[in-house]
């Protein structure tokens, strides 16, 4: 962290902030409990490369940024991993005679001249940011097939029932344990499977909502490695033949994780899948989380309504509950009284009663929706409306002057209010109390560094057609403020761009995933229209009269304007 001299000077030099402001920021920092650094990036007062740019033209170093670069293991290991993490130094190039460090304090000078000692070369010292260096120490831990604790139990004999507490403290059963839990995080997984077969344990992770094989080992430590998760996950070691679910946190880097772990019996053995989850991490805004402006501004309007239903649909895994604790972290104030219900709870929301349905002690959605009643709430998240029941009781709350959120699971905005109909729930209910639904699908972002323009020709535009209006799109682009080349204009060629793969996406293209939206606003004609008994279809229709952007349109405007790709959008919108 920087010192808060270098900070106030830079705030006051750079951004022109007066000193009575300066101390106003400092003490709210306080009372957040947190240094001014922190504090200021926290709060997109400055960026953090801005911040740490000027900061080195003050200590007069050179600075650099780390993203981007091919930071090869043989360098990295020059300073070993314990000593790099420690004093938060990385070596990110080498010539004959010289090192080049990159470090978050080039003040230490007892730390350069010990390195210097060690390797014989002239250091030359740049600051960086603390993000780079926590992904660049990261990566001491990239490559999971060159873990010794493999090989050390490769002709490890398979392991007896009684001795599976025995073998889940085998120091290479913890290890590999680690550095799978280690080498998720640094890859950026949303889901760790541990998967049995019938001569070997296969591990495979979920990277940008695409599942790879990252490593094979032996059979012999499979009941080790699965009494290893059951022992951090506080889950009964000896029980097989029964799902169970559990959770645990650790800590990588000062950064805290939380994964949930759910095991079931298989044919082969047990299978593992981890959930894994950032503990602490800051909701999304809606510009992050990837709105277009015209359906931004409809979220922001409904969300400022006292009461009534946002309702965010979509299939498993397609980013609902992300949306909702975003539009939940937009609500968050001191004055406002939020309550959930969820199934489970993802993430830990500071100043949010947050609940969590236990079926076994009869604590559901609806029953903890009625009891949420007498709470006295100002707005409620209700986790998902799967059945009637929930349906009725999220309707009347929105009725008497609450604010719900929930998810729902429908293919597209428009299903969703047929949906509600099907669940029993009069018409005019679903019409009076929905204030607008967003439907979203996820899609793979092109990787920034080996992004690449190609043509889409006339013939595959007309294909496009077929699916699309094409004006539409172009008006759609315009409204985005895409620059259009003439031949575009005219519907010959449109430019579009494509990932070629490189040692950072993976060879994959992608890296980071992106939501894609459809947003109905409930206006008072389509509140006419659902009394009368409109369907989808009608309802389809009325929102394509106004305009409504739809999924593959959303999708389009992303891809035209190099976010994603045309294959990933039409993947998502197809499924």
């Amino acid at each position: 962290m920087l010192s808060e001299k270098i900070i106030t000077k830079v705030l006051k030099q750079k951004y022109g902030i007066k000193t009575k402001e300066l101390e106003d920021r400092i003490a709210t920092a306080q009372k957040q409990k947190k240094d001014l650094e922190q504090y200021i990036i926290d709060e997109n007062i400055v960026d953090e490369i801005e911040l740490y740019t000027e900061a080195a033209k003050q200590m007069k170093v050179p600075f650099i940024t780390l993203k981007g670069r091919d930071l090869k293991k043989e360098i990295l290991n020059m300073i070993p991993a314990p000593l790099a993490q420690t004093h938060h130094i990385v070596v990110f190039s080498t010539t004959k005679d010289e090192m080049f460090l990159a470090m978050l304090d080039p003040t230490d000078i007892q730390t350069i001249e010990f390195i210097q000692r060690k390797t014989h070369l002239i250091p030359k010292v740049y600051l960086t940011t603390p993000s780079d260096i926590k992904d660049a120490l990261r990566r001491y831990h990239a490559d999971l097939s060159d873990d010794m604790s493999i090989e050390q139990l490769k002709d490890t004999p398979a392991t007896e029932g009684g001795d599976l507490k025995k073998a889940a403290e085998e120091m290479p059963v913890i290890n590999i344990v680690n550095n799978i839990l280690e080498h998720a995080v640094f890859e950026g997984a949303s889901d760790i499977h541990i998967e049995p077969q019938e001569k070997e344990v296969i591990i495979r992770y979920r990277v940008d909502g695409i599942l790879k094989n990252v490593m094979t080992l032996p059979k012999t430590i499979q009941d080790g490695i699965i009494a290893r998760v059951k022992i951090l996950s506080k889950l009964k070691i000896d029980e097989h033949m029964v799902p169970q679910d559990g959770r645990f946190k650790i800590k990588i880097q000062e950064e805290k994780l939380s994964f949930r772990v759910s095991i079931i019996p298989v044919y082969d053995g047990e299978k593992i899948v981890m959930r894994l989850l950032h503990e602490g991490q800051k909701p999304l805004n809606l510009d992050q989380l990837g709105f277009l402006p015209g359906p931004k501004k409809k979220v922001e309007r409904a969300i400022t309504s006292p009461h009534g239903m946002i309702l965010v649909t979509g299939p498993t895994g397609s980013g609902k509950t992300t949306t909702l604790y975003s539009i939940l972290g937009m609500l968050n104030e001191p004055g406002v009284n939020i309550c959930t219900i969820e199934d489970p709870i993802e993430y830990h929301v500071k100043g949010v009663n947050q609940s969590q349905i236990n079926p076994r002690a009869g604590f559901t959605f609806a029953s903890g929706l009625r009891s949420f009643l007498r709470q006295d709430p100002d707005i409620i998240m209700v986790g998902e409306i799967r059945d009637k029941e929930t349906a009725e009781i999220a309707i009347h709350s929105a009725m008497t002057g609450h604010l719900v959120l929930s998810t729902l699971h429908t293919n597209d905005a428009p299903t969703t209010l047929p949906r509600l109909i099907d669940m029993d729930i009069p018409p005019f209910l679903v019409a009076f109390t929905a204030n607008i639904i967003v439907a979203q699908r996820l899609v793979r972002k092109t990787c920034e560094f080996c992004k690449k323009e190609f043509i889409l020709e006339k013939e595959a535009i007309e294909e496009l057609e077929k699916i699309v209006d094409i004006k539409r799109l172009m008006e759609l682009f315009q409204e985005n403020k895409i620059e259009l080349k003439k031949q575009e204009v005219n519907f010959n060629s449109f430019t579009f761009f494509r990932g070629e793969g490189c040692r950072r996406c993976n060879d994959s293209g992608y890296k980071g995933r992106i939501g894609i939206y459809e947003v109905l606003d409930i206006d008072t004609e389509l509140i006419n229209k659902i009394n009368a008994g409109a369907n989808a279809e009608d309802i389809k229709k009325y929102a394509q009269e106004q305009k409504m952007i739809t999924m593959l349109q959303d999708g389009l405007v992303k891809a035209k304007q190099g976010i994603t790709t045309i294959e990933e959008v039409l993947r998502a919108t197809r499924e």
